[in-house]
């Protein structure tokens, strides 16, 4: 029988998680060790082993805590409008809003796979990061007409593009230019819409 977890049990993992996102997000994966992932949470180093097996484990669980939240706080944004184009450019204001976001930091994906190299589990759960992040644009890209997914892949690079722009470069604007280049790309599927024909 699995023994009952306790509200102080859960405390502690929140604590560590909360410590090694804010560490792991700001300084790099590499560059935080166990000693100050324990030191920022005030929890002995024994307790992270305990909860999380290894660096690697806590690495893996900041990295699902991450793509759960973000993803919601991302979907809760972009469903906020009525469907159809004001949805796909909500997603462009999200980024805004993130980017010009004080402890804003790039993608935490792209940064773990780049320094973590060939970690095949860190490229993983970026690979699915990104495959939801997908998915959410396609639906969106579908509620305003893309039929064939050609919008959505244009999407996707532009939000990449964007967030890469805007880590790399400092600039906040890039979501703004981001939103033009969708604003055309709708106007334009707009025109290539086939027009209904009247009826006898």
């Amino acid at each position: 029988m699995t023994p009952r977890r306790s509200i102080a049990d859960d405390d502690v993992e929140e604590r560590l998680l909360d410590a090694a996102e804010r560490l792991f997000y700001s300084r790099g994966v590499q560059a935080v060790g166990v000693d100050a992932v324990v030191a920022e949470a005030c929890v002995a180093t024994k307790t992270l082993y305990a909860r999380f097996g290894s660096k690697d484990g806590l690495v893996e669980a900041y990295l699902r805590r991450r793509d759960q939240r973000w993803l919601a706080w991302f979907r809760g944004a972009v469903d906020a409008p009525e469907p159809g184009a004001g949805r796909v450019l909500a997603v462009f204001d999200a980024l805004e809003t993130w980017f010009r976001s004080p402890d804003f930091n790039g993608c935490a994906f792209i940064n773990v796979a780049g320094e973590l190299g060939d970690d095949r589990r860190a490229r993983a759960l970026a690979y699915d990061h990104k495959r939801a992040l997908r998915a959410t644009l396609r639906r969106l890209a579908a509620e305003a007409g893309d039929e064939d997914g050609v919008l959505a892949d244009r999407l996707m690079l532009l939000v990449e593009g964007a967030i890469v722009t805007a880590y790399v470069e400092g600039d906040a604007d890039a979501a703004g230019k981001a939103r033009s280049a969708a604003a055309a790309l709708l106007e334009l599927a707009e025109r290539r819409a086939p027009t209904p024909t009247a009826g006898p």
